[in-house]
């Protein structure tokens, strides 16, 4: 396999991890819970990245990249509304809403990925563009997927009354709220959140 290709698995890998995926996916998953949440928005966002590899991307990047902010206000907002009022879901949601969690993944790439969306490109120059996009979203879809699998089952076993997964849906929560305020805030406010975020491993080089 082309060490370029393997580089962009490993890429996706790494960025799966962010902070702002993990806050999207298990913010949803507590308002929604499905297995699913993870992959989907892990297409989506892997889509934007694609497109933007290939240099067809920028119209979508400059629609949605003043909404990927608010987007993790409002599910801090929402994930906060609920702890306070201290509701549980009881019910699982079996079948797939593929539209939030896809829509949430392009939406973020869109918004907090100018550092990841440059490293694409700078990759995409010595490897086939779209070849290079897909492996950085293979990457992406094994990490995130797991996360959604992980939250989801949380979900249903704090659901079910486990004490355990109920104080690890509770810490969830918690964190959820921090890094859905803490980045959306960030990037509303031009606060750098590169250095925490890491996106792709690597820091922006521009002064």
């Amino acid at each position: 396999m082309d060490p370029v290709l393997l580089m962009g698995v490993a890429l996706g890998l790494r960025h799966g991890t962010a902070p702002d995926h993990l806050a999207a996916i298990d913010g949803l998953t507590r308002l929604r819970p499905n297995r699913a949440n993870g992959v989907f928005f892990a297409l989506g966002h892997g889509l934007t990245v694609v497109l933007l590899a290939v240099g067809i991307g920028h119209v979508i990047a400059g629609h949605f990249s003043a909404v990927g902010p608010w987007t993790l206000i409002v599910i801090g907002t929402l994930n906060l509304w609920r702890m306070i009022r201290g509701r549980t879901n009881r019910v699982v949601i079996a079948r797939p809403i593929v539209l939030q969690p896809f829509l949430l993944g392009v939406m973020l790439a869109a918004g907090f990925e100018t550092a990841s969306q440059l490293s694409a490109l700078l990759l995409a120059g010595s490897s086939n563009a779209w070849l290079l996009g897909l492996a950085f979203s293979a990457g992406m879809v094994l990490v995130d997927g797991m996360d959604g699998v992980l939250a989801a089952s949380t979900q249903r076993l704090a659901a079910a009354g486990g004490g355990n997964a109920a104080a690890a849906s509770k810490m969830l929560g918690i964190l959820v709220i921090i890094f859905s305020f803490g980045l959306g805030g960030g990037q509303l406010l031009g606060i750098p959140i590169d250095r925490f975020a890491l996106p792709l491993g690597t820091r922006s080089s521009s002064p």
